[in-house]
């Protein structure tokens, strides 16, 4: 990967954990798409405030294929999955766990946000995401000698 630029959050650097190779399914290219035209509302309103790199200069990925698994939003740099979780959630407890536990091993982060905190308050959201990266990749954290 070439040079990502720099990213800093309330004057904070924030360190890259970029995970090369990550397993893809051409298969669910298709689908990814669908998902990206769809227009869920809490995940349009997510990508309002990140697409473009709006938020922090951080880049986003929407509808991103990992493995057998399309995830909401991914940040390349840091090795971040973003999952806003609805409804739909309720009922896929296993298959959830299952998933997070997939995303781990790759040596990915997953954070998630629930849907109604989206529609309801999205600038809560981007303060909350803005403190777990910083907590999670901040350059006062790289001192501990990696992950």
């Amino acid at each position: 990967m070439q040079n990502p630029p720099k990213i800093e959050i309330d004057g904070i650097p924030i360190r890259g954990h970029f995970i090369n190779d990550l397993p893809f399914n051409p298969d669910l290219k298709q689908l990814a798409k669908d998902k990206r035209r769809a227009g869920i509302l809490s995940e349009v309103l997510f990508w309002r405030k990140v697409h473009h790199r709006k938020f922090h200069n951080i880049d986003f990925d929407r509808q991103r294929i990992i493995g057998n698994y399309i995830v909401d939003f991914y940040v390349k740099v840091l090795g971040l999955v973003i999952e806003i979780d609805g409804k739909s959630h309720n009922n896929k407890v296993e298959y959830d766990a299952e998933r997070q536990r997939f995303l781990e091993s790759l040596g990915l982060k997953v954070y998630h946000i629930k849907d109604i905190d989206v529609k309801k308050d999205i600038v809560m959201v981007m303060t909350r995401l803005a403190r777990f990266i910083i907590t999670e990749y901040g350059h006062s954290n790289s001192f501990n000698g990696g992950e």
